[in-house]
């Protein structure tokens, strides 16, 4: 694994670096969010040469402070290490759904923003709601004081997890309001994805068409530069090959030019 990732990072830098060195604009290029991300993702393999973290087990008697940055240094270059599943973020210059998302993200983030501030209201609302029905009005928790709905914030990620129609099964209302509750939230829930859903739909649809259209513009653009250059050749090649003839031809009139002036007077006399 340690040969094809080098591979791979000796394949990617020099890419890099080609494209940084072709770029009209620098600043630009640096500024690019693909680039940047590009720069994140071949970065921690370089780092991880430069400080080999292997070598800490031999370093067990360092104390104190010295042993502290040792393992933030770790850490930090753990968490580096985990930036290289960004490789694969590399695929969204070739991949028209992987762009198609990029550019819906981008322009629907007003309707992920009223997404957003839904569930939280929701969550809100319903937290406290099942927190009352089952520590407050049902039996069950009589019987039993620590289960999970043990305060308010403990209940948000039900809440949550509810609403998403997610469902993992950890906090369950046994009662029969908190029951109620919870198929009230799970309904808001649906109608609580469903409103901005189509908004986004639409706007994911939009994207598609237009980078779809310009990846059509683009091919035919090219395939008649391709198209042109190929004629200019061609017409290129017959320029030169009457230029051939015409010489040809001249070469063969002096020729017979040469000769008729010495043929006449023998045949005069």
């Amino acid at each position: 694994m340690f040969v094809v990732e080098s591979i791979c990072v000796a394949w990617f830098t020099l890419e890099f670096v080609l494209r940084f060195i072709n770029a009209q604009s620098k600043l630009a290029f640096a500024r690019g969010p693909l680039n940047i991300i590009d720069a994140i993702a071949i970065l921690p393999y370089y780092v991880s040469l430069v400080v080999d973290i292997r070598d800490e087990s031999h370093e067990d008697v360092i104390m104190g402070a010295g042993r502290g940055y040792l393992d933030k240094l770790s850490l930090i270059l753990r968490l580096l290490r985990a930036l290289r599943i960004l490789y694969v973020m590399r695929l969204a210059r070739h991949s028209l759904g992987l762009q198609t998302l990029g550019l819906t993200m981008q322009r629907s983030m007003r309707e992920f923003g009223l997404l957003l501030l839904f569930v939280c209201v929701a969550v809100t609302l319903f937290s406290p709601l099942v927190h009352l029905a089952e520590s407050e009005l049902a039996p069950y928790a009589a019987t039993h004081p620590h289960h999970s709905f043990s305060s308010i914030p403990a209940s948000y990620w039900w809440a949550i997890i509810s609403m998403t129609t997610v469902g993992y099964g950890d906090m369950v209302p046994r009662s029969i309001p908190g029951q109620i509750v919870a198929l009230t939230s799970i309904l808001s829930g649906i109608l609580i994805m469903a409103f901005p859903a189509t908004s986004i739909f639409h706007t994911f649809s939009r994207s598609y068409q237009e980078l779809k259209q310009e990846y059509k513009r683009v091919w035919k653009e090219e395939r008649d530069e391709e198209i042109a250059a190929e004629s200019e050749k061609s017409w290129s090649k017959v320029d030169s090959s009457l230029d051939e003839i015409k010489s040809i031809s001249k070469n063969g009139n002096d020729r017979m030019m040469k000769t008729q002036p010495s043929a006449l007077p023998s045949a005069a006399f």
